[in-house]
This record gives C-alpha cells, sequence and structure tokens, in this order.
C-alpha cells in the first residue's frame, strides 16, 4: 500500500482511521511541529513521532501511516524504526564497559558506546581472550578451578583439524547450575528467581521463588535423583511444558553431574523414541497431561508409547495423580518422599571441566535422523553473555520468552536470566491469548522473547488490548522470519521499544547474529554479527565476499567462536560444519547454511535455508523427514518435494509439498484429500504444529547427474511463480 509524504496527511485523513475528530487536530498539529523541527522523511522525525505521539490505543493503521508515510521518500533501504540515545547508551552493560575501558580498548578510536559499537564488536573477535575475560568477570562466573587461559589457538594441523575453533578456558572445572542459584554479587538469596503463573488463574497474584527458595527445591531434587541409582553423567531425559518444576528438575540434574536430554512437549512417540535412543537415556521426567485451557492433553502416554525407560511423573494440576503408571515408573510425589524426611537438606555440586556434557539438544539434519548436539558447562556461558551484550540483561530485569526447554531457547533462557542475576517469568499455559499478554505486564517483564507466528497471533487478535506494557525495555526475536509490518505493531505495543533480532544455532549456543541497543534497529533485520562472531558471505565462487559490500549468499562464519559445538553425537562434527569450507585467513570456516543478505547500510537479513532443511514455526526439520512421511500417504504418489517457501509480505516459512504421481494421468480433483492425508501423518508421526500450507503438481522434480533432488531450484521456481500470480 502506498503512503502519502506526512506533510500531505490532512486532520481529516487521520480522522478515518478511527481518530475522533479533536484528537486528530491535536495530532496533525503536532505532527506539523515535528516536521517543521526534524524534516519530512528524517529518522529523527521518526523517532519524535513514535515517542511523543503514538501510542498503543491508537488505532494501527495510524502507525502505518506515520512509519511508511515517514520513510516512503527518504534514501534508507532499511530504514530505523528504533535509534538509541547516548545517555540510555551509556546506562547499558556495553556502554558501561566502554565508559569505563573504551580507550583502553580502543585507543584513540573510541569516541562513545554509540559511535564505537561496530570497534568494539571486531575488538571482540580480534582481542577475544580480553573481550571473554572481561565478560566472564562482569557476568561473575565461578570456578573451582580457574582456565589456565581464555583460549589456546591451536598449534599443529591435527588440532586443527578436530578443533578448528580453538581450545576454550583449558583446565577450568566449574558447574553452571550451581552458578545460576549460588549467591553472588548479581543474585541475592532474597531476590526473585521465577515468577510464573498457570493458564485460568489470570486474576490471581503472580507466584514469586526466591533464588533461596529455587536453591532449597534444586537440592531436593538432586538428593532424590542420586537415589535412582545411575551412573554419574547418565542421560537423563525432560519432556515437559516449561513451568516451574521442569526448571527445578533441569537445574539439578546438572547440578548433580547428570546430562539433561531435551525433548519438546510437542512431539509424536516415534520422535520422543529416537532422542531417547540417540542419548542413550536412562530415565525421563515428564508430566501426566498438558493443560491449554480446559483440555488436558496426554503427555505421558506418549512417553510410554514411546518404550521410554524409567519414568517419574509429575501431576499437572493438584498434587495427585490420576493415571495408571507402568510398572517400575514413579509418582513425583513417592520420588521425593524417599529424601524429604532425610537429613539431607544441602547439596555439593559435581563441579566438572567446562568441557563435561550438561545438555544434550537436536537440531534437524538432511538424513532424517536429527543430530545430538551436547551443551557442554561452556554453552551457558555464551547463552548469557550473549543476553548481557545484546539484550542488555542485568539484575533487577523481569525475562519471558514462550519456548521449551525440548528447543535451546528453552535452555538458553534459564541461563540468559539466571546467571545475569534476572527473574524468569514462566507461563504455564498457551502464550497466544490474553492470558499471557496480561501476565505480561503483572509480571513486570521488562525483555520480552517472541516468535514471529505468536506475534501474529497477538496482533490479529488484539489481546494486548487495554493492557500496560510500558515497562518492557526491549524485545527480541527468534526463531523463523519476521514480518516488518507484525514488529512495527508489537513495537507500537510498548511505546516503540526496540526488536532485537536474534539468530544463532543449537550448535552455537547462542546467536551469531542480532541486534543491540547501542545501534539503529531496523524492522525484521539485524545490526551487527553477536559479539565474539565474524560472519562471512559466499559469493557464487565460494569464497567469502568483502564484508563491507552489500551482497546475498550462503552464510559462513569465523570457527573460532566461543561456546560453539566441537562434537556430535551421532555424526562428524568436521564432516557436517567443516568440510569442504573455503580457508580463509589460514582458518576453515565453519558451515552455518542460512542464505543471508547484507544490505548497503550494514544491516543483515535472513532468506532461508541454504541446504535441505526449513523452518516451521520456529522448530527446524529436514526436507527428507517430511518427504519420507509423505511418500507413503498414498500409493498413487511416486514421490514428494518438501520446501520451506517465505510468505509474500515476510515472516515464517510456509510448507509446500510438490508432489509427483506415479501415473501422469492421476487425476488432480483429490488434492484437497491429499493435503488433509499429508497434514494428519505430519502431525501424528512429527510434530502437531506441522501443516502443509499448498500442494503443487509436477510431472517430475529437478535432479542433479547424481539423482538428488534440487530443491533449491524448486523453491526458486515456486517463489517466482507465487511472485508472478501476485503482480496478476
Amino acid at each position: 500500500m502506498a503512503y502519502e509524504a506526512l506533510d500531505r496527511v490532512t486532520v481529516e485523513e487521520i480522522s478515518a482511521l478511527g481518530v475522533p475528530v479533536q484528537e486528530a487536530e491535536r495530532f496533525h498539529s503536532d505532527l506539523q511541529q515535528i516536521i517543521r523541527q526534524h524534516g519530512n522523511a528524517t529518522p529523527e522525525t521518526w523517532k519524535n513521532i513514535s515517542k511523543k505521539l503514538l501510542t498503543p490505543d491508537m488505532p494501527f493503521p495510524l502507525h502505518q501511516m506515520m512509519y511508511y508515510g515517514c520513510y516512503n521518500y527518504s534514501d534508507l533501504s532499511t530504514p530505523p524504526a528504533w535509534i538509541p540515545d547516548l545517555e540510555s547508551a551509556k546506562l547499558t552493560n556495553i556502554g558501561q564497559i566502554l565508559e569505563r575501558h573504551g580507550k583502553e580498548f580502543l585507543g584513540s578510536r573510541y569516541k562513545d558506546p554509540i559511535s564505537s559499537f561496530s570497534d568494539f564488536q571486531e575488538f571482540s573477535v580480534s582481542k577475544a581472550e580480553v573481550y571473554w575475560k572481561m565478560v566472564l568477570d562482569e557476568i561473575g562466573i565461578s570456578f573451582l578451578v580457574p582456565p589456565s587461559c581464555i583460549l589456546h589457538v591451536n598449534c599443529d594441523e591435527g588440532d586443527r583439524l578436530t578443533h578448528p575453533g580453538g581450545h576454550w578456558l583449558p583446565g577450568a572445572v566449574l558447574n553452571s547450575a550451581w552458578n545460576c542459584i549460588s549467591s553472588s554479587d548479581r543474585r541475592n538469596v532474597d531476590d526473585v528467581a521465577i515468577l510464573s503463573r498457570n493458564e485460568g488463574e489470570d486474576t490471581l497474584p503472580v507466584n514469586r521463588m526466591t533464588f533461596a527458595e529455587l536453591q532449597t527445591e534444586v537440592f531436593l531434587v538432586a538428593n532424590a535423583i542420586d537415589t535412582l541409582g545411575l551412573a554419574r553423567g547418565s542421560a537423563i531425559a525432560i519432556d515437559m511444558p516449561m513451568n516451574v518444576k521442569a526448571i527445578i528438575i533441569y537445574l539439578a540434574i546438572v547440578l548433580a553431574g547428570y546430562v539433561v536430554v531435551s525433548i519438546a512437549d510437542s512431539f509424536a512417540p516415534g520422535e520422543i523414541l529416537t532422542r531417547l535412543r540417540i542419548a542413550n537415556a536412562k530415565a525421563i521426567f515428564t508430566q501426566d497431561f498438558i493443560v491449554r485451557g480446559n483440555k488436558r492433553l496426554p503427555l505421558y502416554s506418549r512417553v510410554a508409547d514411546a518404550e521410554a525407560p524409567l519414568a517419574i511423573v509429575i501431576p499437572a494440576r493438584g498434587s495427585s495423580l490420576t493415571i495408571n503408571l507402568r510398572a517400575g515408573d514413579i509418582s513425583w510425589h513417592a520420588f521425593l518422599e524417599s529424601v524429604q524426611n532425610s537429613k539431607l537438606k544441602g547439596y555439593t555440586a559435581v563441579q566438572l571441566p567446562a568441557q563435561s556434557f550438561t545438555n544434550i539438544l537436536f537440531s534437524s539434519g538432511t538424513t532424517g535422523e536429527p543430530k545430538a548436539i551436547p551443551w557442554t558447562h561452556m554453552s551457558p556461558l555464551k547463552a548469557a553473555a550473549d543476553a548481557w551484550a545484546h539484550m542488555d540483561i542485568r539484575k533487577g530485569d523481569v525475562v519471558s520468552w514462550p519456548t521449551n526447554l525440548g528447543w535451546m531457547m528453552g535452555p538458553w533462557l534459564v541461563y540468559a536470566s539466571l546467571l545475569n542475576g534476572a527473574s524468569m517469568a514462566l507461563y504455564d499455559g498457551s502464550p497466544l491469548g490474553s492470558g499471557f499478554a496480561k501476565f505480561v505486564q503483572d509480571a513486570k517483564v521488562t525483555m520480552l522473547g517472541v516468535v514471529p507466528s505468536i506475534v501474529r497471533s497477538w496482533k490479529n487478535t488484539n489481546c494486548t488490548a487495554g493492557l500496560d506494557w510500558s515497562i518492557v525495555r526491549c524485545f527480541s526475536s527468534t526463531g523463523e522470519a519476521s514480518s516488518a509490518d507484525e514488529y512495527l505493531w508489537l513495537m507500537g505495543r510498548a511505546q516503540y521499544k526496540p526488536v532485537i533480532e536474534y539468530c544463532g544455532g543449537t550448535e552455537i549456543s547462542g546467536g551469531f547474529v542480532s541486534g543491540s541497543m547501542l545501534q539503529p534497529q531496523a524492522l525484521a533485520a539485524f545490526s551487527t554479527p553477536a559479539m565474539g562472531c565474524a560472519l562471512w558471505i559466499l559469493g557464487d565462487d565460494g569464497k567469502p565476499l568483502p564484508q563491507n559490500a552489500s551482497a546475498i549468499g550462503e552464510l559462513a562464519l569465523e570457527p573460532v567462536m566461543f561456546g560453539a559445538s566441537t562434537t556430535l553425537l551421532n555424526a562428524d562434527h568436521y564432516d557436517v560444519y567443516f568440510r569442504g569450507m573455503p580457508i580463509w585467513n589460514g582458518k576453515v570456516l565453519r558451515r552455518h547454511g542460512d542464505e543471508f543478505e547484507r544490505t548497503g547500510r550494514g544491516y543483515y537479513r535472513a532468506h532461508g535455508r541454504a541446504d535441505d532443511t526449513m523452518n516451521l514455526g520456529g522448530i527446524k526439520v529436514s526436507s527428507i523427514e517430511i518427504e519420507r512421511i509423505c511418500n507413503q500417504v498414498d500409493n498413487a504418489v511416486l514421490e514428494t518435494g518438501a520446501i520451506g517457501i517465505p510468505s509474500l509480505g515476510g515472516g515464517p516459512e510456509q510448507l509446500v509439498i510438490a508432489v509427483v504421481f506415479k501415473d501422469p494421468k492421476h487425476s488432480v480433483r483429490n488434492v484437497e484429500q491429499l493435503k488433509i492425508a499429508f497434514n494428519a501423518s505430519l502431525q501424528k508421526k512429527l510434530n502437531p504444529l506441522f501443516k502443509v500450507s499448498e500442494i503443487v503438481i509436477l510431472p517430475s522434480l529437478p535432479r542433479t547427474a547424481s539423482n538428488k533432488i534440487m530443491r533449491r531450484i524448486l523453491r526458486k521456481q515456486l517463489v517466482q511463480d507465487r511472485q508472478q500470480e501476485a503482480k496478476l
């Protein structure tokens, strides 16, 4: 839609959007004053409009008229939706560091936290040892045995092949869970560690758990785990919603020296079984049901159908179970009873080398079997450091992010909040409705994490109406491509606080590209490589393009990254991430696989997977996994090609299935029935959140000379077809 330049907007046009006439006249008068002072189409014009004129209760079309009208006639290809001011920037975590040490780190190049941020980001890569020592000291990480150094750079060819990213924190011994719950400068025993509320209890006060109370509960569960008789270091799965008990169990497993196996509570039995088998899990914590509104969705029965090992089963609501357990499984009450009456009140954390596993998470590969990615005791430090640097999380903040321990953002949230001395806000229920929106208000959330599909639901239902989100200091978004228009709406709910776009991976323990509170933030764009990370966009010849040039291509990463994985349980780590990658400045670059664009103004935009995986609703899944299921749905189907295609208006990928029938004359009248069958099978066997958006009938699929499906070519063709249809 085309918007007029701001100086052409009339009172009548403002009123026509649903603004009362007198209010429209005042708004128009104030708008003209801003235009006279700052111009018709400048970032300062928008900054003043967003901060002084627009409010959450005004019609969103007015917000659109102002934003797009301001920038429609400017020469900015990536216009800022939020601009930092110097005084606020100096109060951020990085701003305070730069005010104290800017000249020490950057010399005469240092000017102020905003002007010098990009130089400091480059410093965090070139002087990684200095940067990471500073960050770990700032966060207050406690080591039983300090590292002999921060980074040991590889010194021989064999070592470079096995550890292209170097050896981080050699000799260090610590326990990341203990660092979350122990007292420090950032965590007092009486500070609130977790705020929570159950769906359906939205008028009740928010529940609060202090660090002292959290520590007591974690100690109790850790002692109870020890009574199971498992060998230290055994893998123990969690398949639960992300509620208070799940967090206590997670921290207790890590504290006691065991390894968490992360399983999303949406998985079907087959997917649960696969992950339990790969990780060799010896036990699993789960719930009887998942409660969503008036519905009780079975969870324990899915775990039982997966032939899971010993299960400890927690009642979702109330104090007792209402289901029968398999022989050998244990109720939560019986599990705790073994230690509740004992004299075991404290617990000595099991301190381990920094490279020891804490958590097995899973990310889809292209072979059909999910990659098992171990997190170590360094992974939590990377997560916390990203939050400290990019979302500016600090003591006293309240952090909420609707997610699950089955995905990396679940553990990320635990460490990003608790290690930084902030409170974690957990809502046990659907995040899509007014109940969660009210929880954000009542818990006084200061950093709200989102995925775009959730924001879309909020916008479509207007469930935030009448609520006060003004205390939110920033949003953060990850998991899938975002939509500029929806994120303009989101910012408007909190008086135009920034959205920090954040993209990374399970294998990185956090992000490689992000936004920052010290840079102007554009809608649906990243403003900087993450601290400690360097990015390269590869040209058609497979070699890195100049870092300051605008380009589109496959993304590669500097291999020396704190917290990045060095091993996989079920694949060759070097083959997956390094083999065949270009060598640059003496280092083999790390494969990531996303296609990225770098704009002329230095912003980055994600364009989806460059390989054969896609992102559906924030969940990465391989094409082969989907195709394997779809190929078995109907005997008339010869083969299928599954691809993710971005929406025309931006936003998450949509699942499109290209179908080739055995008989070319097969009727296409049953395509809708085939779509229903595909959805039913995918949701039962793979994930209930997956949904086929469209079926395309083709005579054949494009293939290489070696007979591999060229999904990238298929994706490109279908995207072009959609764009052409949109023009007609």
